[in-house]
C-alpha cells in the first residue's frame, strides 16, 4: 500500500514545485528577473589627471556605479577581490581575456576614465563583452564637478549599462523617494535617492503630512495634511519650493491618499466631504471635482493603471475588513481582487497587469496571520507573498523599471523604509533616522 502510494506522492510534490515556479514565472515576466544573471565586472576606474580633487571624486563614482549595479537585479557582480587588478582606462588598455578568465569569469566587463580639471568631472566609460572582445557601449560625460555630481554621472552610466543589458527598460538609479519622516519632531515630506543616500527634507509645515505621492513629471508633490480645518489634500511645487493652490482638496470633511493619473493631468483621492469616505478625482489644478463612488463603507487609497491611464484600484470597507478592488476611471465595472483578511495599500505595477498591496490574509482576534507585502495578477488574480516573518509590512510602491518595490516595515513599533526586488529578494533597510513611512517611488 505504501509502495502503490509513492508514486502519487511524488507526482502531487512535483505539482507544487511546478505551481511555485509557474507564479515564479509571472511574477518575472518582461523584467528580466529570475533568468540567467549576466556576470558583470565593474572595474575601478582610472584616474587620468593630478587634480587634488580627483581620489575623492573617483572614490565616490567607483563606489555608486558598483552599488548601481548590484542594486539592478539583473547582474551576478564579480567581487572586487576575483577582479584583475589592473584599471584600464581605455579600450587600448584592456586585457579582455584576463577577465573573462577565472575566477573572474567575466561576461561583461564595465571600465572608463575620471578626471576633475578646471572645475569640471569628465568621465570617459566603456562596457564591452569580455567573450567576443566587442564594444558595447561608450560614454562621456563632462559636467561641474562635486560630490553630487559624481554620483550623478555613475548613476547615468549605471542605468545606461542597465538599459543596454536589461531588455530596454531604463534603470532607475536617478529615480527618487519620496516618503514622511518625523526625524525634525513632526511628520514632514522628505525625499531621496532610490538607494537611500542623500535623504532631506521637503516640507517644514510643523503640522502632520501624510501619503505623499510625486506627479508624473516629477514637478509637484500630492500629499494629506493636518490643519485648523482638519485634512486637505495639499500640492508643493518642486520647482518653485512652495506650496501650491489646490482648491479641490480643502473642502469639508476628512481628505486623504491623494493618486496622480499617468497623464499628470487629474489626481484621484479620499474624501469624507459628502458622509462616508468616498473616492474623488479632481483636474491638477484643483478643479472639475467629481465622485466615483457611492456605498455606505470607507473607499481610501486610490491608484491609477500607470499604463491604461483607464483604471483605479482602491480600498474599500463595503463587505467590512478593507479590501481591494478596481474600477473603470468613471467608477464603472467595480471588480473586487482579494478574498478575504485585511488588504490595503494598494501600487499598480508600470506593465499595467500586477498590483502590489499589504495584506493580512488571517486577520482577526488571536489569529497568527502578519501584515505582509503580497503582488497579484489582476487578470488571474494568483498572488505571491514577498515578505515573511519580518514586523508589519505596508504601503508598498512599484519602481518604474517593475523591478523594485519600496515599503514600510515597522519592528517593535519603530517604522523604516525597505526596498526589494520585486520577487521579495534582495530586501534592504533604506533609511534609519527617527520613524519614516508611506514611501513613493517617482514615476521616472
Amino acid at each position: 500500500m505504501k509502495a502503490k502510494s509513492l508514486p502519487l506522492l511524488i507526482v502531487l510534490l512535483l505539482a507544487a514545485l511546478s505551481s511555485s515556479l509557474s507564479a515564479q514565472d509571472w511574477v518575472h515576466t518582461g523584467t528580466n528577473l529570475g533568468n540567467q544573471r549576466i556576470r558583470l565586472a565593474a572595474a575601478d576606474f582610472k584616474p587620468v589627471a593630478a587634480d587634488p580633487d580627483t581620489p575623492a571624486l573617483k572614490a565616490t563614482f567607483d563606489a555608486t556605479l558598483a552599488s548601481d549595479l548590484a542594486n539592478a537585479g539583473i547582474f551576478d557582480m564579480v567581487s572586487k577581490s576575483m577582479s584583475p587588478q589592473a584599471m584600464p582606462g581605455s579600450p587600448q588598455e584592456i586585457n579582455l581575456p584576463q577577465w573573462a578568465a577565472a575566477p573572474a569569469s567575466a561576461e561583461m566587463v564595465a571600465f572608463g576614465a575620471l578626471k576633475a580639471e578646471n572645475g569640471r568631472l569628465v568621465v570617459y566609460g566603456w562596457l564591452f563583452d569580455a567573450r567576443s572582445n566587442s564594444q558595447v557601449l561608450g560614454k562621456q560625460y563632462n559636467e561641474a564637478a562635486s560630490q553630487d555630481m559624481a554620483r550623478t554621472v555613475a548613476h547615468r552610466f549605471a542605468d545606461a549599462i542597465i538599459q543596454q543589458l536589461g531588455g530596454g527598460i531604463n534603470g532607475i538609479a536617478e529615480t527618487k523617494i519620496y516618503f514622511v519622516s518625523n526625524r525634525t519632531g513632526t511628520k514632514e515630506i522628505w525625499a531621496m535617492d532610490y538607494d537611500g543616500q542623500n535623504q532631506h527634507q521637503v516640507t517644514h509645515l510643523g503640522s502632520i503630512s501624510l501619503s505623499p505621492r510625486i506627479s508624473p513629471d516629477n514637478s509637484r508633490v500630492a500629499f494629506a495634511s493636518l490643519s485648523k480645518d482638519g485634512w486637505s489634500i495639499r500640492m508643493y511645487s518642486l520647482d518653485l519650493g512652495r506650496l501650491v493652490s489646490f482648491p479641490g482638496g480643502t473642502a469639508g470633511g476628512s481628505n486623504q491618499s491623494p493618486a496622480w493619473s499617468a497623464d499628470g493631468s487629474k489626481v484621484a483621492f479620499s474624501s469624507a466631504r459628502s458622509g462616508d469616505p468616498e473616492i474623488w478625482v479632481a483636474d491638477a489644478s484643483g478643479g472639475n471635482l467629481h465622485k466615483l463612488t457611492s456605498f455606505h463603507g470607507p473607499d481610501v487609497s486610490p491608484t491609477w493603471n500607470p499604463k491604461t491611464n483607464a483604471q483605479l484600484a482602491w480600498v474599500s470597507g463595503r463587505t467590512g475588513l478593507p479590501q481591494i478592488y478596481i474600477m473603470d476611471q468613471d467608477g464603472a465595472n467595480i471588480q473586487r481582487l482579494t478574498d478575504g483578511g485585511y488588504a490595503i495599500s494598494p501600487s499598480w505595477s508600470p506593465s499595467g497587469d500586477m498590483l502590489t498591496f499589504s495584506w493580512n490574509r488571517k486577520y482577526g482576534p488571536g489569529a497568527p496571520g502578519g501584515q505582509d507585502i503580497y503582488i497579484m495578477d489582476i487578470a488571474s488574480k494568483r498572488w505571491m507573498q514577498l515578505t515573511h516573518d519580518a514586523g508589519t509590512n505596508d504601503f508598498p510602491s512599484w519602481a518604474p523599471d517593475g523591478r523594485h518595490i519600496v515599503f514600510e516595515r515597522s519592528i517593535g513599533g519603530h517604522a523604516e523604509i525597505w526596498s526589494m526586488l520585486a520577487d521579495g529578494t534582495q530586501q534592504q533597510q533604506l533609511t534609519k533616522a527617527g520613524g519614516n513611512f508611506m514611501p513613493n517611488w517617482s514615476w521616472k
